[in-house]
């Protein structure tokens, strides 16, 4: 295992009827901004529970952040914060809000430019400032409520970039499963993809004698291929959608990848192709990890075959088939989930694979637990899986 260093400040208030716990966590006498997204919380009762939790607070709201935020919406967000004053922000949504509210808190005290910076490429500056964040989530999926990061879509330039800070982890987020009871089963099956994939990046690299870390991510990946179904099937049952809440948290809240060595290249590709052509985020995912899989076979040997004994009791045949076995069984669930795995199903052709590999070359990419992943194979994981 390799040496580390953990913290997590964030405080999780998790259970039905904890949105009205809203009043105690707030700041008083401060300007409150609620941040949330196309409008799903007034139709599922949230933006009426919060607004009650908030009475007696100054609180303004911007509304419209998008499923992938925009660095164009969150720049017109940015205009209120300044306009109004305010002084801590209140994301309400599903990661996407919350990934946005997090550029916002950094780009309100950014002092060098363009907050673009904060996300790109060789200019990237580090996040040291951030106005203060509370979350009330509605969609388990990123893990956003427990960690630093974002993620965030330019749209004049088809980018997607990503930050990651301990100064726009938020102060608290309030888990209710029972905000999953209204979601559509598009939202399901993605976040339980979503964090499906979190575990996979953080785990399936090559041995470190972690066997803790391990069991820790093989526990997450078990309860979301048994919950993540119950969900689909009865969004109404309110423990499996408990489960499945906490697991997506736990699954990139930091705990199960310290001293481990860490992937992130299914993100760092299926980024670019929701950048070229709009693909749900945990949609990318399903296409690109099965073929990293395949390419990388010989380098993630030793976890792949960890995985698919542990995981889906495969045992039986050599390494390349039980290998084989894994991805199919992995692309299975997937697919249970009413996800497509393939390229061709979301109309995506070498053209893109051509456009993604050039700016990876432009830009020097290399990603990976070994960061040996460079443009020509990653050229060669999406060939894969046309």
């Amino acid at each position: 295992m390799y040496n580390f260093e953990y913290k997590n400040p964030v405080k999780i208030i998790f259970g039905k009827g904890t949105i009205a716990k809203l009043t105690g966590e707030v700041p008083s006498g401060t300007k409150i901004m609620m941040t949330y997204g196309g409008g799903s919380i007034f139709k599922n009762g949230v933006y009426d529970q919060v607004k009650k939790a908030l009475e007696g607070f100054d609180v303004v709201e911007f509304g419209g952040i998008e499923a992938n935020p925009t660095y164009e919406t969150c720049m017109k967000a940015l205009e209120v914060v300044k306009k109004e004053q305010t002084g801590f922000l209140l994301a309400v949504g599903g990661g996407s809000v919350l990934d946005g509210t997090k550029f916002i808190a950094a780009a309100a005290l950014y002092e060098h430019g363009d907050p673009w910076k904060i996300l790109s490429g060789e200019e990237k500056a580090p996040v040291t400032r951030a106005l203060p964040i509370g979350t009330v989530l509605t969609l388990p999926a990123t893990g956003s409520e427990m960690n630093g990061n974002s993620v965030i879509s330019r749209t004049s330039t088809q980018e997607k970039m990503s930050f990651g800070s301990a100064a726009v982890m938020p102060r608290f987020s309030i888990l209710d499963p029972e905000t999953v009871f209204t979601l559509p089963d598009r939202q399901v099956a993605n976040g339980v993809v979503d964090a499906f994939v979190h575990v996979m990046e953080q785990y399936l690299t090559f041995p470190v004698n972690a066997p803790l870390q391990d069991r820790m991510a093989e526990a997450i990946l078990q309860t979301l291929i048994e919950e993540g179904p119950k969900v689909l099937a009865n969004r109404t049952d309110y423990e499996a959608a408990a489960n499945f809440m906490w697991s997506a948290t736990m699954a990139l809240n930091g705990l199960i990848g310290v001293g481990v060595p860490q992937d992130w290249a299914t993100h760092g590709i299926g980024h670019e192709l929701t950048a070229y052509h709009g693909i749900d985020h945990a949609r990318t995912l399903a296409i690109v990890l099965p073929g990293l899989m395949n390419i990388r076979r010989r380098e993630k040997e030793a976890k792949i075959l960890q995985y698919g004994e542990r995981i889906w009791g495969i045992t039986d045949g050599t390494p390349d088939a039980r290998i084989d076995q894994t991805i199919a069984r992995t692309t299975g669930f997937f697919e249970q989930m009413g996800i497509p795995t393939t390229l061709s199903e979301y109309g995506v052709t070498d053209s893109t694979i051509g456009k993604i590999e050039n700016r990876f070359a432009r830009r020097n990419t290399l990603m990976g637990e070994n960061k040996d992943i460079d443009s020509r194979l990653t050229r060669t994981i999406l060939t894969d899986r046309l």
